[in-house]
């Protein structure tokens, strides 16, 4: 019997302790499952989040005594290798296997299900539609990739809720299931939200990226409907219209004024509504999500006053500190094409202000020297561009020494200051003159172990 959120009872998962999977975790024993889990390393947030639901498994590793025959089903993260001794515990004994986004699909077989994706923007765009069916109080299920405000977890699963809203990244889904996670949840709706070659640990060439969402465009289903960046080349590659029983529909940044460093929308009426976010790419974000909700029958005055009050997901452009003469922000964003999105929005939104933007080079890819020319020229807007890494995380990812000469020549930005100790990084911050300045962080990691808080303090002081 194919599985629902209420018939599967006893259920553990691999690799526990990630980001999505830990939501999981939570989502399911919420609903009165028995879950148990196992993890080589956790970390907060999710440590203290599953001690607290009775969840963290007493001792880090793996056990393969931990899968039993009684297990309903086990579900295997992406963290997990090929040769984990639970999987091929369970793998012997036969059981049900799934990897999350397969879980996530049988438990949404009879809703209908909206897909986000795209290379950048898929986690704001999917926060924004969230944001506005809570606000208008619509039943609907999801599973997203950040810790949205208003949201204690990043999966929901329900009987009752009609819809099922999935940020689909395109990311291996397991380590026995080389599939995209995109491709494995068949939407009715799907959204691209622009396309920047990535993962290249995966696809090696910019065609095998493309090629994803080439496929992804292909099993929007008859009646369904195809929602996407009408500006991004890449994109426009892989929706062409091939079926009159699809709705394709193109979208464009939002029309916009920006008035003293705030960004107010222009309806079609002409009426004005204020928000919270900022940059030509939110303003995308913004457009894809109201044709998604435009699908899902919320009218367009319902849309903008439900906007108002969107303050941003979490990690993406978010406000650390603001003072009198210069604003800190911190934003997710790591790979080029959000990188120079972010940096151009930050330099448009306070023209006068003198920026000093930082970004730490922390997955495979930006650290891989094969794909670091994609950063040609997409840090050029800060005033002060300054890139650190680790090279202890090289040493992890197996990646050769990246001298500070090369980092500059990838750039194509002469001045660019490269550091590789957080501590001489801070010193140099700390000695920026911070009148009519202001200083944005980038990274997907923590610029190890930063005191980003403090420093906010000492630049907006």
């Amino acid at each position: 019997m194919a599985p629902t959120p209420t018939s599967l009872q006893r259920l553990h998962l691999i690799a526990t302790g990630g980001s999505i999977m830990h939501n999981l975790a939570l989502a399911l024993h919420r609903r009165g499952a028995q879950v148990t889990g196992s993890d080589d390393e956790i970390f907060e947030p999710a440590k203290s989040r599953l001690a607290a639901a009775g969840l963290l498994p007493a001792q880090e590793g793996w056990f393969p005594e931990k899968i039993t025959p009684e297990l309903d089903a086990v579900i295997v993260g992406m963290h997990a290798r090929a040769d984990n001794p639970e999987l091929l515990r369970a793998q012997e004994l036969g059981l049900r296997i799934y990897s999350f986004p397969e879980f996530i699909y049988e438990a949404s077989k009879d809703k209908q299900r909206v897909v986000i994706g795209g290379s950048h923007g898929k986690t704001s765009i999917t926060s924004l539609i969230l944001h506005v069916l809570r606000y208008h109080h619509r039943k609907f299920d999801y599973a997203v990739g950040a810790q949205l405000e208003g949201f204690d977890l990043m999966v929901q699963l329900s009987e009752d809720a009609p819809i099922i809203i999935i940020e689909g990244d395109e990311y291996l889904s397991s380590p026995i299931d080389r599939r995209p996670k995109f491709h494995l949840y068949q939407h009715h709706i799907g959204v691209i939200s622009g396309i920047s070659w990535d993962h290249i640990n995966v696809f090696p060439t910019e065609e095998d990226y493309r090629e994803q969402f080439r496929i992804f465009a292909e099993m929007t289903p008859k009646a369904g409907v195809l929602i996407y960046d009408r500006d991004d080349e890449q994109v426009q590659l892989v929706t062409v219209p091939t079926t009159s029983d699809v709705t394709y529909i193109g979208y464009g940044p939002h029309e916009n004024k920006v008035r003293q460093g705030k960004t107010v929308l222009i309806t079609k009426k002409d009426e004005e509504v204020p928000i919270q976010v900022f940059g030509e790419h939110n303003l995308r974000n913004i457009s894809a999500a109201k044709e998604v909700c435009k699908q899902l029958g919320i009218k367009g005055k319902d849309f903008y006053e439900a906007l108002a009050t969107f303050k941003g997901a979490a990690r993406r452009l978010e406000l650390v500190r603001e003072g009198s003469s210069s604003v800190v922000y911190k934003d997710f964003a790591h790979a080029p094409s959000k990188l120079k999105a972010t940096a151009t929005a930050f330099k448009k939104q306070f023209p006068k202000r003198r920026l000093v933007a930082c970004l730490e080079l922390h997955t495979f890819s930006s650290l891989n020297p094969a794909f670091l020319p994609q950063y040609a020229h997409t840090f050029d807007a800060p005033d002060v561009a300054v890139v650190y890494f680790n090279p202890h995380v090289l040493e992890h990812k197996r990646l050769p020494a990246l001298p500070a000469e090369a980092v500059q020549q990838a750039f194509q930005r002469p001045d660019l200051q490269v550091f590789t100790d957080s501590k001489a990084l801070a010193e140099f911050l700390h000695q920026q003159r911070w009148q009519d300045a202001n200083l944005l962080m980038m990274s997907s990691g923590t610029f190890d172990g930063l005191d980003l808080t403090q420093l906010a303090t000492e630049v907006t002081k």
